[in-house]
């Protein structure tokens, strides 16, 4: 769904600093309140007491690994991705300068029932494990939509949830997989255990700087690090891995839904570790039709109207178009 830049990663900064948390079993004012806030600040916010049962979580994690840990040759009968399937290294015909494999699904039934017959030897039940979580992390997305609108006060609260619960919703799911960095053989090198894995980083990209096009991406990775956010100018801040909960990533599409009030935050991928780091993002977006255009109540005299309208179809089309590291939304200003 990205297009990446040809361009040489720059020598940043990356330091730490205090990602918002978000608790969604507390007072529903309260959090959907929290939720603006860290949408407006950061784009960005992790969910913790979500509701997906760990059986979902734990089954779709067994898949994913079974099908990256496949022999390349048969990994490669389920692609090349065009653009569902089997991908490696090149994340679209423009190519990647990263080094990651990745299944890149449709989250309808019946598209995810066909590909399994070249992803799974057990197809029924990789299918089973797919539907499954995305219809939990789908709710998770539809719950925080709906909290967001109630904060916002608009008057329709179904208003950004309805686009992805949509029967024609454009939604994905993808898995991507980074292998972990060859160990060397220099005695001079501290095991890895010994050290966080934080100090063996390399400038080595697993997938680069981006902002993700849709309305909003529930991540979720095994426990190892890598990926790293940014808020500031040339300032990376590293992401601590939690496999127990979710991130959330304000996209594009809803920045523009609220006239620029949510920001869709960059972030990036780093392949910096001894082990191999596999998540697994579920992309909300809208049907292709549908016209995106800021909400009545997010335009002021003060707020004048930022972007023109535009359909998803036609602003997914620019996502290859354009370079990884653009604005796209830049592109759609009025």
């Amino acid at each position: 769904m990205v297009v990446s830049s040809p361009s040489p990663i720059r020598s940043v900064e990356t330091r730490a600093i205090g990602l918002p948390i978000i608790d969604l079993s507390r007072k529903r004012t309260q959090v959907s309140e929290l939720i603006v806030k860290a949408c407006e600040e950061y784009g960005f916010f992790k969910v913790i007491n979500h509701g997906v049962p760990q059986e979902i979580i734990a089954r779709m994690e067994e898949e994913g690994l079974n099908f990256f840990e496949k022999p390349a040759s048969e990994k490669q009968q389920a692609g090349p991705a065009n653009p569902f399937g089997y991908g490696s290294k090149n994340i679209s015909f423009n190519g990647d300068m990263g080094e990651v494999e990745y299944l890149l699904l449709h989250t309808t039934p019946l598209s995810i029932s066909q590909r399994s017959k070249s992803i799974s030897n057990d197809p029924t039940k990789f299918s089973c494990a797919v539907n499954d979580y995305i219809e939990a992390v789908r709710e998770v997305a539809c719950e925080i939509l709906d909290l967001m609108a109630e904060a916002l006060w608009v008057p329709d609260k179904s208003v950004f949830s309805s686009l992805i619960r949509d029967v024609d919703s454009d939604s994905l799911l993808r898995l991507n997989h980074y292998s972990p960095v060859e160990r060397t053989n220099d005695c001079d090198t501290p095991p890895p255990s010994s050290l966080h894995h934080h100090q063996f980083q390399t400038n080595r990209i697993g997938f680069g700087e981006h902002s993700d096009p849709q309305i909003l991406t529930i991540l979720r990775s095994n426990n190892v690090g890598g990926l790293e956010v940014s808020f500031e100018d040339g300032v990376w801040v590293p992401v601590p891995p939690d496999p127990n909960s979710f991130y959330v990533i304000i996209g594009d599409t809803l920045q523009a839904l609220t006239n620029g009030r949510f920001v869709s935050v960059r972030h990036r991928a780093m392949a910096n570790s001894f082990d191999s780091r596999m998540s697994m993002m579920y992309f909300g977006a809208p049907p292709l039709h549908s016209w995106i255009t800021p909400l009545p109540e997010m335009v002021t005299p003060l707020r004048p109207c930022i972007y023109r309208p535009f359909t998803w179809a036609e602003y997914k089309k620019a996502t290859y178009s354009l370079q990884l590291g653009d604005n796209r939304l830049d592109h759609f200003r009025r």
